[in-house]
């Protein structure tokens, strides 16, 4: 349970780093775990974990450690909401039990089949790993970029990764949000996109940022 405990703390450290928010209150303030700061403090006494102050910083080995709990998580995420429907709570509490049990080999061929998601449901980026800088081909990605759909092929949308929130309120506008189904109709000179009775013609930078599975 300790060992449980100590990964969480990772997690969580992770994640106030990415939002700038790596202090000590702030890890006692939202960490769920019982006893959170002897956790740090033993995290700290194996070298994963420097405490000055009240600031936190994950060493070599810490971060090594808190980056492959957090690429587990979020593609369990990823796997579990968009592929299987289920609500945030069942994804969340899910994903918490999958990041524990997962090994390399499995999340590295999970994140092939998912076809190398760069973020998981909420938006946050998923680290990079050995699958995802080379070309694999023991296991066809389930899910692709919009760009890469065969013509004619009815597919659904599994998630955006839009670069504004401007670009994101155009495609919802549309009805190109996660969940529905479209068809590509042409690549050149521009995507054309069938929703529903309605064809809309996108640049090949918006169809990048958006990946489907076949339905």
């Amino acid at each position: 349970m300790t060992e449980y405990g100590h990964d969480e703390i990772l997690e969580l450290i992770w994640t106030l780093r990415e939002e700038n928010r790596s202090t000590k209150p702030r890890l006692l303030e939202c960490s769920e775990e019982e006893g959170p700061e002897l956790l740090l403090d033993e995290l700290a006494a194996a070298g994963h974990v420097e405490v000055t102050g009240d600031d936190l910083r994950l060493t070599r080995t810490g971060d090594e450690r808190a980056r492959g709990i957090i690429r587990r998580h979020r593609l369990a995420e990823v796997l579990l909401q968009n592929l299987f429907d289920l609500d945030p709570t069942q994804t969340e509490s899910s994903a918490c039990k999958f990041e524990h049990i997962l090994t390399t080999p499995v999340t590295e061929s999970v994140c092939t089949f998912l076809g190398h998601p760069p973020v998981c449901p909420h938006g946050r980026p998923i680290p990079r790993g050995a699958c995802c800088d080379r070309i694999r081909t023991e296991i066809q990605p389930m899910v692709t970029r919009l760009s890469d759909a065969a013509l004619g092929e009815i597919v659904r949308i599994v998630f955006i990764t839009p670069k504004s929130r401007k670009r994101l309120e155009k495609l919802s506008s549309l009805g190109i949000v996660p969940g529905s189904r479209l068809r590509l109709l042409q690549r050149n000179p521009s995507y054309v996109l069938q929703i529903g009775e309605t064809t809309v013609a996108v640049d090949r930078d918006i169809t990048d940022e958006i990946y489907v599975k076949r339905t």
